[in-house]
């Protein structure tokens, strides 16, 4: 346990951050697995209303470093391959 003031106040804001952090990862799986859901049962309209979602979602959490700019990146592009797949 931390033993000095600005530890102990450090300790309460690494907590705080790594909650909401796990929440907005939480929240970019799903809007990533109701993304694919949409592909896979074809409807091209709502796949492509949620891939902005999801989207914009995966990359303020990259700008963010909750997830690491590059995994965002690599996200967004699997899911834009998929949607494109989908159209062709």
């Amino acid at each position: 346990m931390a033993n000095t003031k600005s530890a102990m106040k450090r300790a309460r804001q690494n907590e705080r951050r790594r909650l909401r952090n796990r929440a907005q990862r939480s929240a970019m799986r799903t809007a990533i697995k109701k993304t694919l859901k949409a592909i896979e049962a074809g409807d091209r309209e709502q796949a492509e209303a949620l891939f902005r979602h999801a989207q914009s979602l995966i990359a303020r959490l990259g700008r963010k470093r909750v997830i690491h700019p590059r995994q965002a990146a690599r996200r967004i592009s699997r899911l834009a391959a998929k949607l494109k797949a989908l159209s062709a």
